[in-house]
């Protein structure tokens, strides 16, 4: 065969050099959800595939199946530590199943995150995975609510990881039990004073983390004052200045800044370093996720572990598995993980 030249083989070519049948040639190569092929003839077809050059017309597959073989996964910042490993665990399990993944990023966008779905029920994917928080914003979210009926109308499985309000199969964050939890395990640990960097007004996640922050030291009678709640943006940059603007008043006495991500963490623990403040000798900084790099930070960031690879692979499983019409939940809780960073002087 010229290799300058594409491939004519066809389906039938494939299947008479492996003799069998042309509906065994196309299980083997294509998947079945019915009958299933086994592993040797499998293996005999795929191999009279690469010999002839076979190379099959996805669109047609598309069209026989209505879907491709293909799952989008739409994020807000595939930068993000927190969406990177999710991914790594939605991918893990996609190839399991034989599914090619694709993965956009929105920049927090919500037209985006609307203009990605779009595209990937015109693509005919498999399922759309949505990971990150919503915006308390009911004309985006029925917006958003409308755009996944139509992918399953034309035949795609939907699941999310975050709040569960958009009516689809979701991997439930238990943010404010998380944040409760971590609350309470500070104040045990000796603090007291206590102040917090929420995120953006209306961001789902970071209100429920800061609100159940603030609600476990209420009961404790260490409720942070209004005036040490600050509101930034959900980035490393937006908690560097928060915590820069709470220095600027007059450095209250607080012992303890929480944040509600890790990436915002650090963004503090930069601003009181460049501060002269020492962590926690001065104050301690505590964060949420337990991202990845954190293995690299001194001192250790205290937060709340969340399995994230293992909810990348948990969603893709509730996506794709049982009855395409279910809405299947499940929950996710963080674990305390106490370091160095809140650790009080003796």
């Amino acid at each position: 065969m010229d290799p300058d030249q594409p491939s004519s083989a066809t389906l039938a070519d494939v299947a008479r050099r492996a003799g069998v049948s042309l509906a065994t040639a196309s299980r083997a190569l294509n998947g079945s959800v019915g009958r299933q092929v086994g592993a040797a003839l499998c293996d005999r077809v795929r191999q009279a595939a690469v010999e002839l050059d076979y190379s099959p017309n996805a669109q047609a597959q598309a069209m026989a199946r209505g879907t491709t073989a293909t799952l989008g996964l739409v994020v807000h910042d595939v930068a993000d530590p927190y969406f990177s490993t999710i991914a790594s665990g939605v991918i893990e399990a996609a190839a399991e199943r034989g599914l090619l993944v694709t993965v956009a990023s929105t920049q927090r966008d919500p037209g985006a995150e609307l203009r990605h779905v779009e595209l990937l029920r015109q693509a005919r994917a498999q399922a759309v995975v949505l990971a990150g928080s919503r915006i308390d914003d009911a004309g985006q979210l029925d917006t958003m609510r409308s755009a996944l009926r139509a992918f399953t109308r034309a035949g795609g499985r939907v699941a999310c990881i975050g709040q569960d309000v958009l009516g689809v199969s979701t991997v439930v964050v238990e943010n404010r039990l998380g944040a409760a939890a971590l609350a309470a395990a500070l104040h045990r640990e000796g603090h007291r004073r206590f102040g917090v960097l929420a995120g953006p007004p209306g961001h789902l996640t970071a209100r429920d983390r800061a609100e159940g922050f603030g609600y476990s030291l209420a009961d404790l009678g260490a409720e942070p004052s209004p005036e040490h709640v600050i509101a930034c943006e959900f980035s490393r940059d937006g908690a560097y200045a928060a915590t820069a603007e709470l220095l600027e008043r007059g450095r209250p006495a607080l012992d303890c800044l929480f944040a509600v991500t890790d990436v915002m963490a650090l963004g503090a623990l930069a601003a009181l370093r460049d501060a002269g403040l020492r962590v926690p000798d001065d104050i301690g900084v505590a964060g949420f996720d337990d991202i990845s790099s954190l293995r690299d930070v001194v001192p250790g960031l205290t937060t709340v572990r969340l399995p994230m690879v293992e909810m990348g692979v948990q969603v893709v499983g509730i996506a794709l598995d049982g009855d395409p019409g279910a809405v299947r939940r499940a929950r996710v809780r963080g674990e305390i993980v106490l370091r160095e960073s809140t650790r009080r002087p003796s």
